[in-house]
């Protein structure tokens, strides 16, 4: 799937006053904040042509909804974001520029040879299972971050790619130039409906830590619509290691974690460590079969199933 990313938006993001069309890269700048043009970031000329490309009708049904939503409620939609929802998002946007020193085990992340060894190579398992996970089709990647395991996702099916932070999903869009791959992209937060026709595969690689525990049966109802009948979901996610994060993170409590970043500032996030059959559990309650749930060993938990 060789080619630039694209898509890269803000619809539920809120609207912007100047951009660069997202299909064609003219830049634009509207002429008020009510401006369709703004919220779908495109120019009017490829709104024009919405009714004859897929991706420019997405864009523009997804806009109508967010601009719709805002004038409803009489405030954008970042501003109807639950305050810990917006905690997270905040952080994450706030962390990007340092989030893969996570997964490289730089800096603060650095915990010794013995055990960054073993990440390493837990890491490297991680990817192997869900390089072999039968994906195909329409890939739907929610929260995706910085875009880790993007360019593994965009080598099976068409993905679609969505964070509800933009700056990590900057990097993410890099990322998948850089390995010469195609995906669309989307400011979107992880609970919004489902868009699009239904999808052969969803993934979503450490937000099921980020859910609330009596939100865990709503949020895989919510990756159920996004299935067609016979897709899978694939879940990566987090165990409780103190070798896991940062060497100055605070042990969570009560399925809330202090996330300080390189430069002093503190954050507040949901972090709910699940064990595999406590996962394994909600899947099968959420009505998906064939479900498998296994560790990597310290740090990691993998988790897939199928929509009947």
């Amino acid at each position: 799937m060789a080619g630039p990313a694209s898509g890269r938006g803000a619809v539920e993001g809120g609207p912007r006053s100047t951009f660069a069309c997202l299909w064609c890269g003219r830049a634009w700048t509207v002429r008020s904040a009510d401006d369709l043009e703004g919220y779908a970031q495109l120019c009017p000329d490829c709104l024009g042509k919405a009714g004859d490309n897929p991706f420019l009708r997405f864009r523009l049904r997804s806009a109508l909804a967010a601009r719709g939503a805002a004038g409803a409620a009489g405030q954008s939609p970042a501003e109807s974001v639950p305050s810990m929802d917006r905690a997270m998002v905040d952080y994450y946007e706030a962390r990007a520029g340092e989030y893969d020193d996570w997964y490289l085990r730089r800096g603060r992340y650095a915990h010794g040879p013995i055990h960054d060894a073993a990440w390493n190579a837990e890491l490297d398992a991680a990817g192997r299972w869900l390089d072999g996970l039968s994906l195909r089709g329409r890939i739907v990647e929610l929260a995706a971050g910085t875009g880790w395991w993007s360019p593994l996702l965009a080598g099976k099916g068409e993905l679609w790619i969505s964070d509800a932070a933009e700056a990590p999903l900057d990097r993410a869009r890099e990322r998948l130039l850089a390995h010469g791959l195609r995906a669309h992209l989307h400011v979107r937060d992880a609970w919004a409906e489902p868009e699009g026709e239904p999808a052969g595969a969803l993934f979503a690689g450490f937000w099921l830590s980020h859910v609330d525990r009596d939100r865990t049966e709503a949020f895989l109802a919510l990756a159920a619509r996004w299935l067609a009948p016979g897709g899978r979901i694939a879940l990566i996610d987090s165990l409780l290691d103190p070798q896991s994060g940062a060497a100055d993170h605070d042990p969570p409590a009560d399925d809330r974690s202090v996330r300080h970043l390189a430069d002093g500032r503190s954050f507040e996030i949901v972090k709910v460590y699940r064990t595999p059959d406590e996962i394994e559990a909600a899947l099968r309650a959420a009505g998906f079969t064939d479900v498998e749930v296994s560790t990597t060993g310290r740090f990691f938990v993998l988790a897939t199933g199928v929509k009947p």
